[in-house]
């Protein structure tokens, strides 16, 4: 039997949203009314169709039954711990204490320097501030979990009294359970929880809310000719997969955000397919997270026009996601980020 899947499509934005949705146009997206929608793709793996909301009657009984099972996840109103999820984007800065990731390593693997650059990013917009200790940059090997920590528990020590949300880069149960122990308020997993056995059992005892992140493959081999059958649809069954998985481990909250990994044993056109679609795993229920700042794919579309922070092309795709409800970007500059959202938003309503 065919599996049909909804996206979430034609949206519409500040007040014209609120007017569309009041003349009963079109409905809001997440139980915001600031972004609201008009139309639905309904896909399976053959075909895909576009409709309007209002004729979702109109479809056979079971295709029915199941769009409108996802219409209500898409529309229902979202929470999460900490976190103000009407108020998106949410920019997630980066704290890398490493000497190797990709665009920023060596830069503030010395704790003065992380403690300067994590208090500019509050200080420019950042709502949650992402510590990693290890990079999972293409082609990285892992590092053991001393070396790890060692990079750091300092820094986390001197975020413990500050008034920040810390989410941890991790794919290591001990590192979670001892930087849980000083200050965390997000779990960061790459691997998708699958590297340590042990992570779903500490994420049931402790209670930490926590990404799922899909990657295929490791860091190490990752982006070594990176296939699927449908990259869209592939993505979104490991998400459902790995949701009934963890709720049947006994991890009942919603505390639980989506991150399709965007350059994570992805090529270009597998980037681009999931950024344009995006929108699909709205119907998930959950909160959609995107890392794609100065990512390859920048490099790899503007070419002789790529540039060594790729500002342009981080903002341009940040934007595109937002337009989709995209609720939180995973960011290297903040500020900048920041100043283009405040910009668009103003002319935009």
């Amino acid at each position: 039997m065919n599996k049909y899947y909804t996206r979430a499509c034609n949206f519409y934005f500040g007040s014209s949203s609120q007017e569309n949705i009041r003349k009963k146009i079109s409905v809001p997206l997440n139980g915001n009314s600031f972004i609201s929608f008009d139309k639905l793709e309904i896909l399976n793996r053959k075909k895909s169709k576009i409709i309007k909301i209002k004729d979702i009657d109109k479809l056979p009984k079971i295709q029915k039954i199941k769009i409108y099972k996802d219409l209500k996840k898409i529309k229902q109103k979202k929470t999460f711990k900490k976190l103000n999820l009407f108020d998106i984007p949410i920019l997630m800065g980066i704290v890398n204490l490493t000497p190797d990731s990709f665009s920023d390593g060596g830069k503030y693997n010395k704790k003065n320097l992380a403690s300067k650059h994590i208090k500019n990013l509050l200080l420019s917009g950042a709502k949650i501030i992402d510590i990693g200790g290890e990079s999972t940059r293409p082609g990285a090997s892992d590092v053991s979990s001393t070396k790890e920590w060692d990079r750091i528990k300092l820094v986390l020590k001197m975020l413990k009294n500050r008034k920040c949300f810390v989410s941890l880069d991790t794919r290591k149960s001990c590192i979670m359970k001892k930087a849980s122990k000083i200050k965390v308020d997000l779990i960061n997993d790459v691997s998708g929880l699958d590297y340590d056995p042990q992570t779903i059992n500490f994420l049931k005892k402790s209670g930490k809310p926590f990404i799922i992140h899909h990657m295929k493959g490791t860091p190490k081999n990752m982006q070594i000719k990176p296939s699927y059958k449908n990259v869209l649809l592939d993505i979104y069954d490991f998400f459902e997969t790995k949701l009934k998985y963890i709720r049947k481990k006994g991890i009942k909250h919603n505390n639980i955000i989506l991150d399709p990994g965007i350059g994570f044993g992805k090529n270009l056109k597998h980037n681009i397919t999931l950024l344009k679609n995006i929108s699909i795993f709205h119907s998930l229920g959950l909160p959609i997270m995107l890392g794609l700042s100065k990512k390859r794919f920048i490099k790899d579309i503007s070419k002789k026009n790529d540039t060594k922070e790729r500002f342009g092309g981080t903002i341009s795709s940040c934007i595109h996601s937002y337009l989709q409800g995209v609720q939180i970007l995973r960011v290297h500059d903040v500020k900048e980020i920041n100043q283009a959202f405040k910009v668009f938003k103003k002319l935009q309503n």
